[in-house]
């Protein structure tokens, strides 16, 4: 799972990081402690031109009667994205990248969850694999744009902390995954693959992440005392 991640770079950044073509969003507050059903950047394709865009963390299909369907998407298992409902049209179709500067996992220790910060080696954005969706306000034909997280099981350096984790895709990759003529499902999961642990870096952080509210560059350093289980 993943359930709470950094974005603090501004979106010229990582429009130009992934190659976006076009910011099409409001630039969205620093947040070092990003929680479902908020706003995030993401990459994705319309009509073959790649755009920074933002949209609500936690995917809502098209044919949903209600947004509250979305606090419970925020990850989608890639095991079973391809065919279960709520996520198969956009796996087909509507696939974008979501930036990470780095994401917190919990991990289960005998008093509670001590939380982690895991971050790229090399300080760039984890290229994170996204499915996206449009929903249509059956009252007052609004539009709400949402997104989603794919999960896999978790390489060597996370598989202490937890089960799961987000899937990344390589580089080489990217223009495949977004393309949106591409609806082979087979293919697109063949784009999905091990990412090394040699890239990540992690380390514990202050349970401080544990509130929402809290939202200051403090989240992510380094516990400055040996880990304790968490209360």
């Amino acid at each position: 799972m993943c359930g709470r991640f950094v974005q603090v770079e501004k979106p010229e950044f990582y429009a130009e990081h992934f190659g976006a073509e076009f910011v099409r969003t409001e630039t969205l507050p620093v947040n070092y402690n990003v929680a479902p059903t908020q706003p995030v950047y993401a990459v994705a394709e319309h009509e073959g031109e790649r755009s920074l865009t933002s949209f609500r963390w936690g995917l809502v299909p098209f044919w949903a009667k209600d947004v509250k369907i979305g606090a419970k998407s925020i990850n989608a298992r890639v095991e079973t994205a391809a065919t279960k409902p709520v996520f198969r049209d956009s796996f087909e179709r509507r696939r974008c990248l979501i930036p990470l500067d780095g994401f917190y996992e919990w991990q289960r220790r005998e008093k509670g969850k001590l939380p982690h910060y895991i971050h790229g080696t090399d300080g760039v954005p984890l290229p994170a694999a996204g499915l996206w969706s449009s929903w249509k306000d059956p009252e007052t034909g609004d539009r709400l744009v949402t997104c989603t997280i794919l999960t896999t099981t978790p390489n060597e350096i996370m598989e202490p902390i937890h089960n799961r984790m987000p899937v990344f895709i390589r580089s080489d990759r990217w223009d495949a995954w977004l393309d949106r003529e591409n609806r082979d499902k087979d293919a697109v999961a063949g784009l999905i693959t091990p990412y090394p642990s040699a890239s990540l870096a992690l380390h514990p952080v202050s349970t401080l992440v544990n509130k929402v509210a809290n939202n200051v560059p403090e989240l992510i350093e380094p516990l400055t005392t040996p880990a304790v289980d968490a209360e």
